[in-house]
């Protein structure tokens, strides 16, 4: 769903949500029972570089990949007493159809936010794209480890997207410290 937060329909909202965060779920509790009678397990979600940060456009996309963040991290500490592993992929950019006019649902387009419309597209269209190839191996790596990641940052750009997003929300975090901090009270 591309759109503004102003432009969305809300049906077109919850169809995303359903689809990323509801049928995510749906597998998750489906599979559930057997890997805890077994005693082992792995469970690999697909998230997003987009779970982690959020752009502008794709807003309703980064929260339903957001929602599967929490999902996968909380999940990883219910289930690792059964002996089932969880990782999440969050893949950047790859050259698939993902982003096609045929995968992509857009909201009405309000002619306020033309401007930024064509700058984020711009910025798309000329992301670099990695091979969805090379990814297979990689992700071969993780479910065979003994000990795998419960997050993998897929694909060249998407740990230094986190470093940089990371590092900006504890630097407001900490430039607002004494605020919180008062705000708890009693001190």
């Amino acid at each position: 769903l591309v759109g503004t937060t102003e432009e969305a329909d809300e049906s077109d909202v919850r169809d995303l949500f359903d689809a990323n965060y509801f049928g995510t779920l749906r597998v998750i509790q489906a599979a559930l029972p057997l890997l805890r009678q077994q005693g082992s397990g792995h469970i690999v979600g697909v998230s997003s570089a987009m779970g982690l940060v959020a752009a502008p456009l794709i807003g309703f996309y980064c929260a339903s990949k957001w929602a599967v963040e929490a999902l996968h991290d909380s999940l990883a500490q219910e289930v690792k007493d059964f002996g089932i592993k969880v990782t999440l992929l969050e893949p950047g950019a790859f050259a698939t159809d993902f982003g096609s006019a045929l995968s992509m649902k857009r909201s009405r387009g309000l002619e306020a936010y033309d401007e930024l419309r064509d700058r984020v597209v711009g910025r798309l269209a000329t992301a670099e794209r990695g091979d969805p190839q090379a990814t297979a191996e990689a992700i071969l790596q993780i479910v065979d480890a003994q000990d795998p990641p419960l997050r993998f940052a897929v694909g060249a750009g998407v740990l230094p997207l986190i470093r940089d997003a990371f590092a900006e929300r504890l630097a407001a975090w900490e430039s607002w410290e004494s605020v919180s901090n008062a705000a708890q009270g009693g001190r």
